[in-house]
């Protein structure tokens, strides 16, 4: 696998556009991610304010720089607005795997599909064009939607990280993990958009 952080990743479909979040891209986050203080309950991170969302922002830029993650912006076409964030991180070159995650939408745009089609076009991406043989998925025990969620698009679960992540109010969560491998995308992707369609 050969993941670059250099490359200016854009990612689309008749219903999602994902590209790298900038500085400047709070003007477009900050109504959707302030609307809703519990938006990101299950998280570590937070941004219910224009200072936190500000912080979250800096810190996915600087982290694409220092080559840790890889984020998004993502914006929902089918309503012309955008929606919330996704991300590419952990990831290991030499172990041909990476992870999805630290992903976040608003409110009005969770049970959508909108989900569905990022995680398609991040999969398709990890698979098709990265020959990745792993992709990862991690969330809070607590979060029955997210794990939900992953369970839908073909997630398989792997396991319990006991105390594994210090939340923002020093909590510490338990973190579950699923994965999808190379092998199992080959008979998912064939179906894995089919519920938008029949929507």
């Amino acid at each position: 696998m050969n993941f670059s952080f250099d490359e200016e990743i854009i990612l689309e479909n008749a219903v999602a556009l994902l590209r790298p979040i900038h500085k400047t891209d709070i003007d477009n986050l900050l109504a959707v991610a302030t609307q809703d203080q519990d938006l990101l309950q299950f998280s570590p991170a937070q941004i219910c304010t224009a200072e936190l969302l500000k912080t979250y922002i800096d810190k996915a830029v600087e982290h694409k720089i220092s080559k840790n993650r890889y984020a998004f912006i993502v914006f929902d076409k089918t309503r012309n607005q955008f929606a919330g964030s996704t991300s590419f991180l952990n990831i290991s070159n030499p172990d041909d795997r990476l992870e999805i995650g630290s992903t976040w939408y608003g409110k009005e745009f969770q049970r959508t599909g909108l989900n569905r089609n990022c995680k398609y076009l991040l999969l398709q991406y990890a698979f098709d064009n990265l020959a990745a043989e792993r992709v990862e998925f991690k969330t809070d025990e607590r979060n029955l939607a997210s794990r939900n969620a992953i369970e839908k698009i073909g997630g398989q679960f792997e396991g319990i990280l006991r105390r594994h992540t210090v939340m923002s109010d020093g909590f510490r969560r338990n973190t579950v993990c699923y994965s999808i491998l190379k092998s199992e995308w080959t008979e998912l992707e064939k179906h894995f958009l089919e519920h938008n369609l029949a929507r």
